[in-house]
């Protein structure tokens, strides 16, 4: 099976290609196109956040749940938005947070994190399809075992990274992760329903790029666009 996927991810997550939890996630998603199910993001940004974060620059993995459901919001990238979307309310929570915590303006109308990605920050959703206007419709699909295998690798391969943990679901992924080779950061999730209760003052963005500098790495330029 040839998936199209940056050659870095592709060389550590081959073995994963090959299981057969995975052939009966392609088929499934197969599946759901000859149904005519609308699938977002589409095809060819399914693996978008391994395109702009190749294996080898990963220095923070931010872990979001499940794509945008609406008409033109995914594009591969957790909590991300493609320019021209206005950001929605998780998005905007975060951008208040970073204006907090650094001090910086981000822009009201523009929700594109690819800047964020392409210097190393993987925009991981647990679940890298959905069908539209369904939230989770596949979240038993297979994808959460492709997704804990790309945390377990880059636990047991990587050395030093910053994994920020928003509410409960990604916090569940602590487990998979050595604390004794990389650095958690957990706090409530940025949703409106949950921001005021932990996510508001947790300070990630300006501590992750603490414990990058304190290893020699380059921090995060968190300004966009």
């Amino acid at each position: 099976m040839d998936v199209q996927i940056e050659k870095g991810w592709k060389q550590a997550l081959k073995a994963e290609f090959k299981k057969s939890y995975f052939e009966q996630l392609v088929s499934f998603l197969k599946t759901e196109r000859i149904q005519k199910k609308v699938i977002y993001p589409p095809g060819k940004l399914i693996f978008n956040a391994f395109e702009q974060t190749p294996f080898d620059s990963i220095k923070v993995v931010i872990l979001g749940q499940d794509p945008y459901h609406g008409p033109g919001q995914a594009h591969g990238l957790c909590f991300s938005v493609p320019e021209g979307i206005q950001p929605p309310p998780s998005l905007i929570n975060i951008f208040k947070e970073i204006e907090s915590d650094l001090g910086i303006g981000m822009p009201p109308r523009y929700g594109n994190l690819m800047k964020w990605a392409q210097q190393g920050v993987l925009l991981l959703n647990a679940f890298l399809t959905v069908r539209a206007n369904e939230p989770l419709s596949h979240s038993k699909a297979g994808w959460e075992s492709f997704t804990n295998s790309v945390i377990t690798t880059l636990s047991q391969e990587k050395k030093g990274i910053v994994f920020l943990l928003w509410g409960k679901f990604a916090q569940e992924k602590q487990v998979l992760i050595d604390e004794t080779r990389h650095f958690v950061l957990k706090a409530a999730h940025p949703s409106p329903f949950s921001a005021d209760k932990g996510f508001f003052g947790c300070k990630h963005f300006s501590k992750t790029n603490e414990l990058l500098i304190q290893q020699g790495i380059e921090p995060i330029d968190w300004k966009l666009p």
